[in-house]
């Protein structure tokens, strides 16, 4: 079986699993995607989800958010990892947002990736999912699992991304990369033993 036909084979059972795939963070517009996002690197998007709505209802713009000092961030975000830093970036990056784009979120990866706090995957989640730009997210769910079903050998995110892109439709992008973190939580967990992985079972078995 070729690369191109495992692709293929993973796009078909993803579609039949997760036909409809909402965005796993809770967020009302693009400001509050691109917060949600970088509070979400090395934390759980549940942990997030429980401790935003707080957050949101003190700093849901970058107005509220730019008066806000470094310490009443970081007590409303104190529960999730790296909070110190996480609570510095906010608030310089909700300055920037008012100095540099009017208080608007940019909509562009070069602009984003310029905002404190704002890495090449939060980039590609706002670009795709608030702005409907067509991008791959890489996150470790997707790396672990795309070397799992050997359609990469990325040494890093960056060269699994490019490999993705190349794989599949620019169309099914957007969707894609929700579709394998799922798929990635529900069936094949990092530290499980993967027994439910039935598309890995699917794509080698004898």
């Amino acid at each position: 079986m070729t690369k191109k036909q495992r692709a293929q084979i993973v796009l078909d059972e993803l579609e039949k699993l997760y036909p409809v795939q909402p965005i796993p963070l809770h967020h009302t517009d693009p400001f509050t995607l691109l917060v949600a996002v970088a509070l979400s690197a090395q934390t759980t998007d549940k942990k997030v989800n429980e401790i935003s709505p707080a957050l949101f209802e003190v700093a849901g713009t970058p107005q509220r958010m730019a008066k806000l000092e470094e310490w009443e961030i970081k007590e409303l975000i104190k529960e999730i990892g790296l909070s110190n830093t996480k609570a510095k970036n906010l608030k310089k990056m909700s300055e920037l947002l008012l100095e540099r784009h009017n208080g608007e979120v940019p909509q562009t990866f070069e602009e984003l990736e310029a905002l404190p706090g704002v890495g090449h995957k939060t980039a590609s989640v706002v670009m795709s999912q608030a702005f409907g730009v067509p991008a791959f997210p890489v996150d470790t769910h997707i790396h672990r699992l795309m070397k799992q079903w050997k359609l990469t050998e990325g040494k890093n995110v960056v060269q699994t991304e490019n490999d993705a892109k190349k794989l599949w439709p620019e169309n099914t992008w957007n969707k894609l990369h929700l579709q394998i973190i799922f798929y990635g939580r529900e069936y094949s967990p990092a530290r499980g033993k993967g027994e439910k992985d039935f598309i890995t079972k699917m794509l080698f078995e004898k």
